[in-house]
């Protein structure tokens, strides 16, 4: 980003400086965040995407936390705490901790003030257990007597889930008898359809459209 805007190290660090009051960057900094062998804080990012002119997001992986998710989209604490109706403390603390605690209609809006795809709300606000039970009994049992609970859980219409639910029940399934052949019919360990309910949080984003 800084070579495409042909900038040196000591210009970013003296832009941070002059115009977002990180008055303790220098370019020994800049090079370290590029190398990898430390990271901003969140002042720093945030500072350091404007001098780059771009967006924090850019300049990040894939958000994990809620404080990433927060700095990718350039939005204030305050304002994450305002629009949720929590104390700006009571909102620090979690967002410290790393563990959100809202209720659900808390988790709402958070949801819409990050505008946050289902897979990372899902994530954030601690969901990810509860669908991760609800799959396996889904593609274990009759998916079809899950797919409602499912829907409502990650906000998705039922006929949109259909089709994938249905996918990974053959998917696991098909685990389960290739097990059970090479064991010669016999009782067998299912290793692999214990792998597969592991990750089945991930199988079931990657079913859907546009999931990784």
């Amino acid at each position: 980003m800084r070579e495409k805007l042909g900038m040196e190290p000591g210009h970013v660090a003296y832009g941070m400086r002059a115009s977002f009051g990180t008055t303790h960057v220098s370019p020994e900094h800049v090079i370290a965040w590029e190398r990898g062998t430390h990271v901003p804080d969140p002042t720093e990012l945030t500072a350091l995407a404007a001098a780059l002119w771009c967006r924090p997001s850019e300049l990040m992986g894939r958000p994990r936390t809620l404080l990433e998710h927060r700095i990718a989209r350039g939005v204030p604490a305050e304002e994450v705490a305002r629009a949720t109706g929590l104390p700006f403390e009571a909102y620090l603390v979690m967002e410290e901790a790393g563990r959100w605690t809202g209720d659900k209609g808390q988790s709402v809006r958070l949801g819409e003030v990050l505008a946050l795809p289902a897979r990372d709300f899902i994530a954030i606000t601690g969901l990810e257990e509860e669908l991760s039970g609800l799959l396996a009994e889904a593609v274990t049992t009759r998916w079809q007597a899950h797919v409602r609970a499912i829907a409502k859980l990650v906000s998705m219409d039922r006929r949109d889930l259909k089709a994938p639910l249905s996918a990974m029940q053959q998917e696991y399934q098909a685990l389960m008898a290739a097990t059970l052949s090479r064991a010669g019919g016999t009782t067998a360990s299912g290793e692999d359809g214990r792998r597969y309910i592991e990750h089945i949080v991930d199988h079931f984003w990657s079913r859907l459209p546009g999931g990784s």
